[in-house]
């Protein structure tokens, strides 16, 4: 039902409004891929690869390791079975392909995954697909089709189908499936808490387990403040767009599951741009402002006792991920990842040293400015923020907006599908 035309349209006009670095696949790469029958997804969080019906998964040979497993501090020994670097990594932090494509995915099957309207255009492209049947459904949905306005018929359906499709995920991938909420309502506290109720209840309706999903929430207040309520409610949240101390810090109070850090962009902001103080301070001092970023929050996370798991996303080379090993998850590219596994795992290596670089141990030695101690409000934060998170933050936030918006378009194209 999904037409990869009205796709291609869609996006040739959507993608001019775009940043370049916030793009999903170009137009004509997406319509060569359809053609190959395959997809290129380029996740921002949990990775998300639509499988093949053949592939089996198996735990066991995911790449996936326990945080509270992890070797001591000072460990650089390697134990059975950890022959190459990836094996030797994993053992410290739990690493998450970044990127997945169809051929690659028994090399490197996800543990975890992100449902988002970036993946719903990939899916709608594609014509053999397993979870096409999961979009085509929400389409033919007689509780959306009955409903009077084309905005509310165009929410359910995207609302339906995101879930859905996340009901497959789930069964398929031993982690927790991340929702995107839309990023329209990244400023709407009462918005962002009512749409994430609205999904619960289709996840109700297809006995999803409620541990088993996060809500992916943009780090403006609003979403922060979002968060803090859903998660006194026992519903998990999935904080993103993270670019400075301060949001980092208010998501942790306010008790987010999962906090991601983007470190490779905020590396690109600083090699073209000037004037925030976090990021010169950190270059001062000698260190990567994202990798630097990564560090006081993981330390302010594990010395006053927060529940949040960190997640370091945009890796950009082994080095970015030797520098980080202890951190919950690591978002990394393929080709990061198969280079560790093509490097056998060499004990006291010149190069690479397996050691645990972040532990709650060290992050009690740690210390904070009473500026970075204050209880985290909406005023505080944005006086907390400078030009590069305020403006990471925001094209985050456009590019979220854009996809979901051209969603809703192709499913308006498209609708009703035949039969309905």
């Amino acid at each position: 039902m999904c037409s990869s035309r009205s796709i291609k349209s869609n996006c040739e006009e959507e993608q001019k409004k775009m940043p370049l670095s916030l793009q999903t696949p170009s137009c004509a790469t997406l319509s060569a891929s359809i053609q190959k029958g395959r997809w290129k997804m380029l996740a921002a969080g949990f990775s998300v690869t639509p499988p093949l019906p053949a592939v089996h998964f198996s735990p066991r040979r995911s790449i996936r390791a326990s945080a509270s497993s992890s070797p001591t501090p000072s460990s650089s020994s390697l134990g059975a079975g950890e022959n190459n670097e990836l094996d030797a990594v994993s053992a410290f932090s739990e690493i998450v392909p970044d990127t997945v494509v169809f051929d690659d995915f028994e090399r490197f099957p996800p543990t975890a995954a992100t449902v988002s309207s970036s993946l719903l255009l990939g899916i709608c492209g594609l014509p053999d697909t397993v979870f096409r049947n999961a979009v085509d459904m929400a389409l033919a949905d007689s509780s959306c089709a009955g409903l009077e306005t084309t905005e509310s018929r165009l929410s359910c359906i995207s609302n339906k189908a995101m879930v859905n499709v996340s009901g497959d995920l789930v069964k398929l991938v031993p982690g927790r499936v991340s929702t995107e909420v839309d990023a329209r309502l990244a400023y709407d506290t009462n918005g962002i808490i009512r749409k994430v109720h609205d999904l619960l209840r289709l996840y109700n309706e297809i006995d999803v387990p409620h541990d088993r999903l996060l809500f992916k929430i943009p780090a403006t207040w609003q979403g922060i403040e979002a968060a803090r309520l859903l998660e006194s409610e026992g519903i998990q949240t999935h904080i993103t767009f993270v670019y400075s101390f301060a949001q980092a810090a208010a998501a942790a109070q306010a008790g987010a599951s999962v906090i991601q850090i983007f470190v490779g962009r905020l590396r690109d902001w600083a090699r073209n741009h000037s004037g925030d103080t976090e990021i010169e301070t950190a270059i001062k001092s000698g260190e990567d402002p994202g990798l630097a970023l990564v560090r006081r929050s993981y330390n302010y996370i594990h010395k006053y006792g927060y529940k949040s798991k960190l997640m370091a996303a945009a890796v950009r080379n082994k080095q970015d991920l030797f520098s980080l090993l202890g951190v919950d998850y690591v978002i990394a590219p393929l080709k990061v990842l198969q280079s560790l596994k093509d490097s056998p795992a060499i004990p006291d290596d010149e190069k690479y040293s397996f050691v645990r670089k972040l532990t709650p141990e060290t992050a009690t030695h740690y210390n904070f400015t009473n500026k970075e101690l204050v209880k985290w409000d909406q005023l505080s934060m944005a006086s907390a923020m400078g030009p590069a998170s305020v403006e990471l933050l925001s094209a985050g936030v456009e590019g979220y907006a854009n996809q979901a918006k051209r969603v809703e378009e192709l499913f308006g194209k498209i609708w009703p599908p035949p039969n309905v």
